[in-house]
C-alpha cells in the first residue's frame, strides 16, 4: 500500500466511524421516543381545555422531535456510508504515486478487450453465411466467449446487427485514447524536475512525486492573499502546512497569476 492507498484506507474508515456512531445515535434516539410514546395511552387524545393540555402537547411534541432527530441521524449515518463504499471508485487518481502502472494496466485491458471484440466480429463475418447454431459454435471454439455470452452475440440489436456494434468499438476505441494520453501528461509531469521558487515571505514548489503545486507562507497571509489563493483553485492543507491544488498545467498558470499578486504585493501576511 503505498500513502496514496493509505491515506484512501484511512479516509474510508473515517467515514465508516461516522457512519457507526450517526447509526447508534439514531438507534438510541429512536429507542428514546418509542419508550416515551408508549407512556401514551393508545387512542388518548389531548384533552382541550384540561389543565394537562399545555404539558400533554409539550410531552407529545418531544416525542415528535426524537423521532425526526433518529430520522435525520439515520440519513446521516447513511451518507456516511455511502461515502466510505464510494472511496476508491472513482478511477485512478493522478493524486496516487502508482498512478502511471495502474493506468498502464488499464489501457492492457482495454486493448486486449478491443482484439478480442474484433476477432469475435472477424469470425460472425466468415461465416456470414452458416446457421446461429454454427456460428455459436464457432465463436465457443474460439475459447474467447463462453456459449452463454456466444448466444448473446448472436441476438440480433435494434438495426439487426449481430456481434460487437461499432459504436462499442468506437467507445472502447475513444477509452484507449483517453487512458494513453492520461499516461502520457502524467509521465511527463513525473519526468520534470521539482521546480522551486522562492519570493518576499512565500516559497512556491512544485512536487511531482505527490502531484501538487504549493504555496508556503511564513505566517498566515493577508485576507486579499487567500482570497486570490483561492480564486486560483488552491485550497489550504493542514496536513502540507501549505496551499496546494493538484499539478496540471492549469495549475501552473494558476501559480504564475498568484505569483504576480504577491510579487507585487509589498506585504504578503
Amino acid at each position: 500500500m503505498n500513502s496514496y492507498e493509505a491515506k484512501q484506507a484511512a479516509r474510508k474508515a473515517r467515514y465508516e466511524t461516522r457512519a457507526a456512531q450517526a447509526q447508534q445515535q439514531a438507534d438510541a434516539r429512536h429507542a428514546q421516543a418509542q419508550e416515551m410514546a408508549q407512556a401514551i395511552p393508545f387512542g388518548q387524545p389531548i384533552l382541550v381545555g384540561h389543565h394537562s393540555e399545555r404539558a400533554d402537547r409539550r410531552y407529545r411534541e418531544r416525542v415528535n422531535q426524537g423521532y425526526q432527530k433518529s430520522y435525520a441521524l439515520q440519513k446521516q449515518a447513511e451518507h456516511y456510508a455511502g461515502k466510505a463504499d464510494a472511496v476508491g471508485k472513482g478511477g485512478v487518481s493522478s493524486d496516487d504515486p502508482g498512478a502511471i502502472e495502474k493506468l498502464k494496466a488499464q489501457l492492457a485491458q482495454l486493448q486486449a478487450k478491443q482484439d478480442v471484440m474484433k476477432k469475435l466480429n472477424a469470425i460472425l463475418r466468415r461465416h456470414a453465411q452458416a446457421d446461429a447454431e454454427t456460428r455459436v459454435s464457432m465463436l465457443v471454439a474460439s475459447g474467447l466467449v463462453d456459449s452463454e455470452r456466444a448466444t448473446e452475440l448472436m441476438t440480433p440489436d435494434f438495426a439487426g446487427r449481430v456481434g460487437f456494434s461499432p459504436y462499442q468499438l468506437q467507445n472502447n476505441n475513444a477509452n484507449m485514447r483517453r487512458v494513453a494520453d492520461r499516461i502520457k501528461q502524467l509521465e511527463a509531469l513525473a519526468d520534470r524536475p521539482e521546480r522551486q521558487r522562492c519570493g518576499n515571505g512565500y516559497i512556491y514548489r512544485e512536487d511531482s512525486q505527490d502531484n501538487h503545486a504549493l504555496f508556503l507562507f511564513d505566517g498566515k497571509p493577508a485576507k486579499d492573499i487567500r482570497d486570490v489563493l483561492k480564486r486560483q483553485g488552491f485550497r489550504w492543507s493542514p496536513t502540507r502546512n501549505a496551499w496546494v491544488r493538484q499539478l496540471t498545467g492549469n495549475a501552473q498558470w494558476a501559480a504564475r497569476e498568484v505569483i504576480r499578486v504577491l510579487d507585487s504585493t509589498p506585504t504578503q501576511h
